[in-house]
């Protein structure tokens, strides 16, 4: 599996939304000299791991000179409805998150920081996103976000060099459907519709913002994707043969501009 050895640093975020003057101790992946990157991988609600190993796996068979480093965010294993309905919580750890990419970032300014996300993740991931400078990211991928739809993307935008990639299902029916109709969406959204459904809605007040949209592109299912192991449920982007069809490519220099 293709790892990366931690460090210990401690770092003051000057910067970005909510997170301002917050101090933490976070761990920056040190990269040994055959890889160029990294990919934070924040797994859904729960601390399941799944989305992160299912990653790692596929990465290392892609041969990716990259790290998949998995984000601890979650108030602990199985605790799915703390994940969910604890917006302040993954805030709070998007925080964390970002103070880890900068560290990253300032340790090896050529190295290439990706972002990808899977479900309640998106919220802790998108919180990070929106407290980093601009082209901090290269690209960030979020996969049956349980964020609402007309969350305000553009702080997330900015921060990505290439695009914000989103993946949705209108067949993602119980937990992003009878779920989130319970409990909400992860950034405590109640009556909204959950982004993994139906995508992102554009919030575009400027030409400025226009621009930044260009950025998102959005992917709905559709039935002809069902061999690839993903037929449209929650769980369908992290399957193997969707990522290594879909998501892997847009971590390969060879396949991206």
């Amino acid at each position: 599996m293709n790892k990366a050895r931690l460090g210990l640093l401690i770092l003051v975020l000057a910067s970005g939304s909510g997170c301002a003057g917050s101090r933490y101790e976070v761990h920056s992946p040190v990269l040994d000299g055959n890889q160029r990157g990294v990919i934070f991988a924040v797994d859904g609600a729960g601390g399941f791991l799944t989305t992160s190993q299912a990653l790692a796996h596929e990465v290392e068979s892609a041969h990716l000179p990259l790290a998949v480093v998995p984000v601890e965010w979650s108030h602990g294993w199985g605790r799915v409805w703390a994940d969910q309905v604890d917006w302040r919580h993954a805030r709070e750890e998007g925080c964390k998150l970002a103070g880890q990419i900068l560290s990253y970032r300032q340790a090896f300014p050529q190295g290439k920081v990706y972002l990808l996300a899977h479900s309640a993740g998106s919220g802790p991931a998108l919180a990070a996103a929106g407290a980093l400078p601009p082209n901090t990211l290269e690209r960030m991928v979020l996969l049956a976000p349980s964020i609402s739809s007309d969350y305000d993307l553009r702080p997330a935008l900015r921060a990505v060099r290439q695009s914000i990639e989103v993946f949705c299902s209108e067949r993602d029916t119980f937990q992003l459907g009878l779920g989130v109709m319970v409990l909400g969406t992860a950034d405590g959204c109640w009556g909204c519709t959950a982004a993994g459904r139906t995508g992102f809605q554009p919030m575009v007040q400027s030409p400025e913002d226009g621009l930044l949209y260009d950025k998102l592109r959005q992917h709905p299912w559709n039935p002809c994707l069902a061999w690839t192991g993903n037929r449209g449920g929650h769980y369908g982007g992290y399957q193997p043969g969707f990522l290594k069809a879909f998501v892997i490519p847009l971590f390969d220099d060879r396949c991206t501009p």
